[in-house]
């Protein structure tokens, strides 16, 4: 089964997306988030769809047959919050999450409403272990 996934990279400015972010303070927490994962992965950004910001990809396939490609870190600078894609998830990261401060989490998500709520060395420690994980069951 061939990917059927919506959101896909584009060729679009990552640069030119995180300019037009309002109100400021988002703009510069996002641009915070986004030189963060750069520095972990040593990736350039590459936008997803129309609002995700991956760096690095990896190709998966489902017991389905269902296949498709998505980054192995990421985030999205919502209006309510930004969204932190660690895509290994939160096993394991216990320690880390009570370190981090006020953030809240999904599945495969960290939702932070301003970043002044956190502490970005964890953040980073966090996406370093979400990184080497993924790397390990998805070999570039």
């Amino acid at each position: 089964m061939a990917d059927t996934a919506k959101t896909l990279p584009t060729d679009a400015s990552v640069a030119d997306f995180l300019a037009a972010l309002e109100p400021a303070r988002r703009r510069d927490e996002a641009q915070a988030i986004d030189a963060l994962l750069q520095h972990v992965s040593g990736c350039p950004p590459v936008l997803w769809g129309s609002n995700i910001i991956g760096h690095g990809q990896y190709d998966y396939t489902y017991a389905s047959g269902r296949t498709g490609t998505w980054p192995r870190l990421g985030f999205s600078p919502r209006k309510a919050q930004h969204v932190v894609y660690l895509m290994d998830g939160f096993d394991g990261q216990a320690d880390l999450l009570a370190r981090l401060g006020k953030a809240t989490t999904g599945v495969s998500c960290l939702y932070v409403k301003k970043l002044a709520d956190i502490d970005m060395d964890v953040l980073a420690e966090m996406a370093r272990r979400s990184w080497a994980i993924m790397a390990a069951r998805y070999p570039m």
